[in-house]
């Protein structure tokens, strides 16, 4: 099914207006809707071209979805410095009761890559999603926020981005041109996702021969399809590139055509 194209729509919600989306709309009711949630910081700008990207395709099959940032990420309230774990599953719940007041869907799917597949991951049941969708998610918080650590010492002696070396202590409430305070640190530290309480399809574009971090929710209940070609995350050489995934696309509509 195709549906003519409606001008995104942008949104202000929450309390105090504080939250800011766009809601793609399908001119009318809709049976099944989707909750796009963003990864963070430098994910959340590679990813920005393929979110709004899916949200159009989703909108020409007549399925209606929010894009949305968390506070203190985007064009909401809040300072960088502001994320907050916890808040950005409360951002989420309630940007999936905004998606389900504007398009009247009776089944609200949740999709999130990265950070923002752990999120919904953690807020599911909470947000009464039907489905999840997830990409590459996040489940190990201690190895992710290893890896950022890592990324942003090689960062501050990277010769083609500074001609002097940055200090240590200047770079270490950074994560890659971020903010990042010791509470987020902390609490992504502390995150561990090992259950898929709803129907969960994970989207894997890592490269070949990366860890199997997925074995316990596959042992959950999760099904699991590979993308090609692989997404390059965790790498400085591709910081400033835009990740483009026509294959998650087509695996997102085929997907919510199966549970048409």
């Amino acid at each position: 099914m195709s549906a003519q194209p409606v001008p995104a729509m942008p949104a202000y919600f929450g309390v105090g207006n504080q939250l800011f989306g766009l809601f793609h709309g399908v001119g009318g009711p809709a049976q099944t809707a989707v909750l796009l949630c963003p990864p963070f910081g430098q994910d959340l700008i590679r990813s920005h071209r393929v979110y709004r990207q899916l949200a159009e395709a989703l909108a020409g099959r007549g399925i209606p979805s929010l894009r949305f940032d968390y506070f203190g990420s985007g064009d909401s309230s809040g300072d960088s410095v502001e994320v907050d774990w916890l808040r950005c599953q409360a951002d989420a719940l309630t940007a999936a009761a905004e998606l389900r007041r504007r398009s009247g869907c009776q089944r609200l799917v949740g999709f999130g890559g990265r950070l923002g597949g752990s999120l919904v991951l953690a807020c599911a049941t909470a947000a009464e999603f039907a489905e999840l969708i997830v990409w590459d998610p996040v489940v190990d918080g201690a190895a992710h926020v290893a890896q950022l650590d890592a990324l942003q010492d090689q960062l501050r002696l990277d010769p083609m981005r500074f001609s002097q070396p940055r200090s240590s202590l200047d770079a270490s409430a950074q994560w890659l041109g971020f903010p990042v305070d010791a509470r987020l640190h902390q609490q992504l530290s502390a995150m561990q996702i090992t259950t898929a309480p709803v129907p969960t399809l994970i989207l894997d574009s890592r490269p070949p021969g990366t860890p199997d971090e997925f074995a316990r929710l596959q042992a959950a209940g999760a099904r699991m399809t590979s993308l090609t070609p692989a997404t390059i995350w965790n790498d400085l050489d591709r910081l400033e590139h835009a990740v483009l995934s026509p294959g998650l696309i087509r695996a997102v509509l085929s997907q919510l055509g199966k549970a048409a």
